[in-house]
């Protein structure tokens, strides 16, 4: 399998709509695009990269999430706020949630019905918010250190991952107030010779379109997979080396040819493009070749063949540390929006895919 590199010069820079440094963006199923910045800027962006709309929050923006049942509305997490917008009447929030969480906000999940927030905080506690009735209604404890990343898993209502800097990644079925599963990062981290690891902190969770697969960006430059069972057992863990510094990003894509692309950023200035579909956790005939190459196959051969198997399909040479990569179909073109140190977002074409 070919690994295809792309340089800036292959991307668009999306300018005027910030003055400080870009952390993190979402897009809308109808193809807007919000971003947050330093300093409590959001800017609402046409499909085509122009500045349509702006406010200014009280603290950094570090979380942005659409409702999944209504593309008009917007969450917004600053400081241990959290703020519902609508994209029709950007300026005019229609309601502020302050003091929401027990310390600053790190993300922020809608889940698919649209009335669920949850978010995470630098305590490691998870608040869930009920968006109809605008007030917190529980709180998950379970994270040691900072909860990072959430993410509510598609079509599994009340299903929710979390991921903090303790080094674990919980599945909750909510309201329940114990995770039905916790995972240390540490114990899916491969072994490679003469190659120091960094511990596994992780950054970022997300998970498939079909619910089935969790994938966790961490510090180690790691890729670590999670594959759970409908009814949410813990199935099997694998992990992809896939940055030479800390994994910042990773999200799934929905609109290509299979549920199990994925977008990966780090701290190298890496952005990759990865097909899952072919990694043994996913697909299960991988498996049966593996042990056949096993009982009769060169082992360098079969080393070969697995390495083959998690290399990414294409890769951005991105100039700046990753803050954050959002997929998103801009102007009928597969895209991906790419944030760093900088105030400007810089997209990049997929097609080549």
């Amino acid at each position: 399998m070919s690994v295809e590199f792309y340089n800036v010069r292959m991307s668009r820079v999306w300018t005027g709509g910030h003055s400080s440094p870009v952390l993190c963006a979402a897009v809308s199923r109808e193809a807007m695009v919000a971003t947050g910045a330093e300093a409590g800027e959001l800017t609402l962006w046409s499909p085509a990269g122009s500045p349509l709309s702006s406010l200014h929050l009280s603290d950094d923006v570090t979380g942005l999430c659409f409702s999944p049942a209504d593309p008009s509305l917007l969450s917004a997490c600053h400081g241990r706020a959290v703020t519902l917008l609508d994209l029709r009447s950007l300026k005019t929030p229609l309601a502020e949630l302050r003091d929401v969480a027990e310390d600053e906000i790190n993300g922020v999940c809608v889940d698919e019905s649209g009335r669920t927030l949850a978010a995470g905080d630098d305590t490691g506690a998870v608040t869930l918010v009920d968006l109809q009735l605008m007030k917190a209604t529980g709180t998950l404890r379970t994270h040691t250190n900072i909860c990072s990343s959430v993410a509510f898993r598609p079509r599994r209502p009340q299903s929710l991952v979390s991921a903090g800097l303790d080094m674990q990644v919980c599945l909750w079925t909510l309201p329940k107030p114990r995770p039905v599963w916790s995972v240390s990062l540490q114990d899916t981290q491969q072994e490679h010779t003469g190659q120091v690891f960094n511990p596994p902190l992780a950054h970022c969770v997300c998970v498939s379109s079909c619910g089935d697969v969790c994938v966790c960006a961490a510090e180690d430059g790691g890729l670590h997979l999670l594959r759970a069972c409908a009814d949410g057992r813990l199935r099997e863990r694998g992990m992809i080396p896939a940055h030479s510094q800390g994994a910042s990003q990773a999200h799934f894509i929905s609109f290509l040819s299979h549920p199990y692309w994925l977008a990966s950023g780090g701290n190298d200035g890496l952005v990759a493009l990865w097909d899952l579909s072919q990694h043994p956790l996913v697909d299960h005939s991988k498996k049966k070749k593996k042990r056949r190459k096993k009982r009769g196959q060169n082992p360098q051969d079969e080393e070969e063949a697995c390495s083959s198997e998690t290399r990414p399909r294409l890769c951005f040479q991105h100039a700046e540390k990753v803050n954050w990569v959002c997929p998103a179909v801009l102007e009928g073109k597969p895209s991906l929006l790419v944030t760093d140190q900088t105030s400007c977002p810089t997209v990049y074409s997929l097609e080549q895919l």
